[in-house]
């Protein structure tokens, strides 16, 4: 097993909480996550009908043959368990007593507000990351293989493709998670909405754009979208909300939360279309995001994750808030460094003087380096620089 950074996190509330919760992607590692830092406790799937059926009909029984606590998996099929859970963790005051898992964010999420406030600690976890994999030493050699291959757990510890797994990965999503989200009459047309999102990944959002190149209206792309970004197939970035005088756009943009998922869905399905594919750039910009997002998920501390552009064109791809102050971050998917990458990030930290931490900028090539006040980190490099910079 690959060890995950998210487990120390886990282990932590745990001393506080009497009930964990792990969301996350399907096949994201929550129930081997779960049985590792638990280990003994017992484990029951509530995707089993007979399981399902026992909990829905007599929860008490249910819960009363874990007297040492329990990891329930897939727990938003049986919202109703929830209500009986409460009881009975007030009554026992044990911490870490009772460890959730579910794939739908949503409906557990609104159950565990409504039920459970206060007794519950939420972990979010997402595919592997670029550290976990270099510590297991599992990173591919190559960019190109880690943008296609992304970080889905079951791509590193199976004998499959990544074509093969993908294309049964969406097939499951869309069949399954869609359908308990919303009622969708046409699931191809879904599917083919979820395409048009990944040739978008790393642009700025444009819902009626988006809903027309469907054949939808603004305001369905805009509840699709909801149910991608609930279910953590994307993500939307928000502008930094701080102007410096300055005319911002207003529309968050648009990521995916694993490169190859997104690559998959784009049609690339090998390292020679993606060299010269012209979303190249745009996955590794959607990798470096999806790093940031895993750091933060992992280490248990709030997102915090911004970008900048004002009206006339100036850019900075990533604005972390940190308590030492802005951390601004460009991302480039060149292999040679250029001076002129850096134009971005010298005109906000103009604009934004003090409040501005050292500038930083990600890119596709091999060594890291320091030049003129300016951290360049290779690819490879990005996941304890990041963590060195934003958390450490």
């Amino acid at each position: 097993m690959i060890r995950r950074d998210a487990a120390s996190t886990l282990a932590r509330l745990a001393k506080g909480f009497p009930i964990l919760a792990i969301t996350g992607p399907r096949q994201a590692g929550k129930t081997t996550l779960a049985k590792a830092v638990f280990i003994g406790k017992p484990y029951v799937t509530l995707e089993n009908p007979d399981e399902r059926e026992f909990a829905q009909n007599d929860p008490k029984r249910f819960l009363a043959r874990f007297p040492q606590g329990a990891i329930l998996d897939e727990v938003q099929r049986t919202p109703q368990l929830l209500s009986w859970l409460q009881g009975w963790v007030d009554e026992r005051k044990v911490m870490g007593d009772f460890v959730l898992t579910g794939s739908a964010q949503f409906d557990l999420i609104e159950s565990i507000t409504q039920t459970l406030a206060g007794r519950v600690a939420r972990v979010e976890l997402l595919p592997l990351s670029a550290g976990e994999l270099a510590e297991a030493e599992k990173l591919p050699a190559a960019l190109t293989q880690m943008l296609i291959q992304g970080s889905y757990p079951a791509l590193y510890d199976r004998q499959i493709s990544p074509q093969d797994w993908f294309s049964n990965y969406i097939a499951t999503y869309v069949e399954r998670d869609v359908r308990q989200l919303i009622a969708v009459r046409d699931l191809g047309l879904f599917q083919t909405f979820v395409k048009m999102c990944a040739a978008r990944t790393g642009q700025l959002l444009n819902l009626a754009s988006l809903g027309a190149d469907c054949g939808i209206s603004a305001v369905t792309a805009k509840q699709w979208l909801t149910v991608l970004e609930t279910s953590y197939v994307i993500t939307l970035l928000r502008p930094h909300h701080r102007n410096y005088g300055k005319r911002l756009v207003k529309s968050p943009k648009l990521y995916f939360l694993d490169s190859g998922l997104a690559a998959w869905l784009m049609g690339i399905r090998d390292a020679q279309t993606l060299e010269t594919h012209a979303g190249r750039g745009a996955l590794f910009e959607t990798w470096v995001v999806s790093e940031l997002y895993k750091q933060r998920l992992n280490a248990g501390q709030p997102l915090d994750l911004y970008f900048w552009r004002d009206s006339a064109g100036n850019e900075v791809d990533l604005i972390i808030e940190t308590a030492r102050g802005l951390q601004p971050l460009e991302i480039k998917s060149g292999s040679t460094y250029a001076a002129d990458w850096a134009h971005g990030l010298r005109k906000w930290q103009a604009l934004a003087g003090s409040e501005c931490l050292e500038p930083a900028l990600v890119y596709g090539g091999e060594m890291s380096f320091a030049r003129e006040g300016l951290k360049v980190w290779s690819w490879k490099d990005v996941a304890q620089s990041i963590r060195e910079t934003t958390i450490g």
